[in-house]
């Protein structure tokens, strides 16, 4: 059974990886075809400049929608929605921790480590969001846990981490990983809200 799912999960990759061949290979045809400097053949109706210009313009608008559409598709058969999870992260102001590097892992398995460069991280503190983590996972019950390292207000290295106990069903699980500052204790804590979709 599982034999028969990789063998046909195989071949629609080869299939999206042709089209995408297919569709660079039109490309280029179409790009060749108005740079060659020879007479069209006698029986093709002559075409100026703009309308081959405009015809070309059209066949690259065909070729980059297509292009996108296997992205999709691709994107569809890596990443199931069965079997889907991603996890962003998000800083609140980042005036009590500042955000160095972030780990993930899954039922105890480690998914991703990431460091941040001076850039990334001033743009989660503008508000910007961060996909962590898309990978797959088997339905049922699934422990999430992050750890985040950065420094504190005063400069002296601190972890901030959390655990958290999800169920995966039918549907994608979208985890948002929020680093917030606490005013009351002037520290910094990471919450997860899950996205409904």
């Amino acid at each position: 059974m599982i034999s028969a799912l990789l063998s046909k999960f195989a071949q629609q990759l080869n299939l999206l990886a042709l089209l995408r061949a297919i569709a660079i290979a039109v490309l280029l045809l179409g790009a060749n075809a108005a740079n060659a400097n020879d007479s069209p053949p006698p029986q093709a109706p002559v075409l100026n400049d703009s309308e081959l210009a405009l015809q070309l313009e059209q066949l690259k608008s065909q070729v980059l929608k297509l292009n996108r559409d296997l992205f999709i598709l691709e994107e569809d058969l890596l990443f199931p929605a069965s079997t889907q999870l991603a996890v962003f992260v998000s800083v609140d102001v980042g005036r009590f921790f500042r955000l160095d590097g972030a780990e993930l892992k899954i039922d105890g398995q480690d998914r991703v480590g990431f460091l941040y460069t001076e850039r990334q991280r001033h743009a989660l503190e503008q508000g910007g969001i961060q996909r962590l983590y898309l990978g797959n996972i088997k339905t049922g019950q699934h422990q999430l846990t992050a750890i985040f390292s950065g420094t504190d207000r005063e400069g002296r290295p601190v972890e901030r981490a959390i655990s958290h106990q999800f169920n995966k069903e039918d549907d994608a699980v979208m985890l948002e990983l929020k680093i917030t500052d606490v005013e009351s204790n002037l520290r910094a804590k990471v919450q997860v809200e899950q996205w409904q979709l």
